[in-house]
């Protein structure tokens, strides 16, 4: 489901230009800041998960993708095997969703989350995993939407300000797309 790139419309692509990485460890920080007040340390926590990456990523199991906007950066997200994480095997992580302000109304969350839920399908994993917290609200909506169930919710002051983490999971083998087409139907 990734496009190859055209000006004047929006497009998935693999990460993997020069400055790809630099941007999504500031576009995080900007944008949290901005609309959440959250401090530089979720933008050192980004760049942490950006650099594990860079440094480990194995391109069969592991990508990231950029969401392109007239040829500009707006988006990002990252599938990574979370084997470190759980002890369940064949599970993969999806880390790091970001829509940039200037690509919202776009469709690009869910864009980006099915692609990223298409590759781990095709890399064989059998489930996904993903932390977020409670103010992240639209992107809420997009795991519901794909079919991602909330398995715990846990108090923490991070980034500046009082948070609950959620973590999600969702069972890759109960559908085969994006909402509505073979899907694991949405959580309630």
């Amino acid at each position: 489901m990734v496009d190859d790139g055209e000006e004047g419309r929006a497009v998935i692509r693999r990460l993997g230009r020069p400055g790809d990485l630099g941007w999504v460890v500031m576009a995080h920080g900007q944008v949290y800041a901005a609309e959440f007040g959250w401090d530089t340390s979720f933008e050192a926590l980004v760049a942490r998960i950006v650099a594990d990456y860079a440094a480990t990523a194995d391109p069969a199991r592991e990508g990231a993708w950029i969401a392109e906007l007239d040829g500009h950066p707006v988006g990002c997200v990252f599938c990574v095997d979370a084997h470190a994480d759980v002890a369940e095997p064949a599970t993969a992580k999806l880390r790091i969703l970001l829509v940039h302000p200037d690509g919202r109304g776009q469709g690009l969350g869910g864009r980006l989350v099915d692609t990223c839920m298409s590759f781990a399908r095709e890399a064989g994993y059998r489930r996904m995993v993903l932390w977020t917290n409670d103010p992240l609200t639209a992107a809420r909506h997009v795991y519901l939407q794909r079919g991602f169930v909330l398995v715990s919710e846990e108090a923490h002051h991070s980034f500046g300000v009082d948070l609950v983490g959620q973590t999600y999971r969702l069972d890759l083998a109960a559908g085969r797309g994006p909402a509505g087409r073979d899907q694991v139907g949405a959580a309630s």
